[in-house]
C-alpha cells in the first residue's frame, strides 16, 4: 500500500489518537491490542481474469448472433474479431484491476472472506500478536478494498471470549468507515474492546507489561514496531 493512501485515511494526528486509545484500554487490561489497516488483502488475479473473459465472451457474443440474425452486413474479418475480442478482454481487466467495486464483484464474496482470513492470520504471525505471557494478544485486523474487518484473539482471549462477543467491535469501526470517520471508528472500538476485556476477566496485574506496541500497523510499514519494556 503507498504511503499516499495511508495517509488518505489516517493523518499522523489519527495514528497518535489510535495509539492513545490502545495505550488507555490497556490501562485496565491483561490484554494486548493490535490494531492493523491494510488497503487490501490480495490482488484477485481471478477476479481481474473473470473480468476480462466475461467482456470479451460478450462480444464475440454480440458479434456472432448480429452475423446469424442481422440482414445487415458486417464486414469484419476473422483475424479483426480476434484482435477486438483480445482488446476487449484487456479492457475488461483493466477495468476490473482499477473498479474497487468491480475487483470485488468478480472476486466473490467466497473467495475475499478467504484471502481477508489469510491476511488476518499472517499478519497475526508477522506482528508475534502471540507472543505475550498468557496469550491475550488481539488482532484488530482491517482490509480496506474488501470492506471487511476481522478481530483474531489469541487462545488465551479465546477461552474467555466468544466470536460472536466482538461483533459490536467490528460494527463500530465499520459504522466509522461508512461516515468517513474511520479514525474515529476505530478509536471507539479499541475502547469497547478493553471494556470487553475487563467484563471478561482479563484485569491488568501489578506485573504487567506492554508486551506489544500500541501503534497502528500497516502493511507499508518498512520495520514492524519494536516490543516494549513496561508502560
Amino acid at each position: 500500500m503507498a504511503i499516499g493512501r495511508r495517509q488518505r485515511y489516517f493523518s499522523q494526528e489519527d495514528l497518535e489518537r489510535v495509539a492513545a486509545a490502545v495505550r488507555e484500554a490497556e490501562q485496565h487490561t491483561s490484554g494486548e491490542i493490535v490494531p492493523y489497516f491494510v488497503h487490501r488483502s490480495d490482488r484477485y488475479e481471478e477476479a481481474i481474469w473473470r473480468g476480462a473473459i466475461l467482456l470479451s465472451f460478450l462480444v464475440l457474443v454480440g458479434i456472432t448472433t448480429a452475423q446469424l440474425f442481422s440482414d445487415a452486413w458486417i464486414g469484419i474479418s476473422g483475424v479483426n474479431i480476434a484482435l477486438l475480442t483480445i482488446g476487449v478482454g484487456a479492457l475488461g481487466a483493466a477495468l476490473v484491476s482499477v473498479i474497487p467495486a468491480l475487483k470485488r464483484f468478480f472476486s466473490g464474496e467466497e473467495l475475499i472472506n478467504h484471502r481477508v482470513a489469510l491476511r488476518a492470520a499472517d499478519a497475526f504471525i508477522t506482528e508475534e500478536v502471540f507472543k505475550t505471557r498468557d496469550r491475550t494478544g488481539i488482532l484488530i485486523f482491517l482490509s480496506l478494498l474488501e470492506h471487511k474487518v476481522l478481530v483474531v484473539g489469541d487462545v488465551g482471549i479465546n477461552a474467555k471470549v466468544e466470536q460472536s462477543e466482538w461483533e459490536d467491535i467490528v460494527a463500530r469501526i465499520i459504522r466509522g468507515i461508512n461516515e468517513h470517520r474511520p479514525a474515529e471508528g476505530l478509536v471507539d472500538a479499541i475502547r469497547q474492546c478493553g471494556v470487553l476485556l475487563q467484563k471478561s476477566g482479563f484485569k491488568r496485574r501489578r506485573d504487567d507489561t506492554n508486551e506489544l506496541s500500541n501503534a497502528l500497523r500497516t502493511d507499508d510499514r518498512r520495520r514492524r514496531p519494536r516490543r516494549r519494556g513496561r508502560r
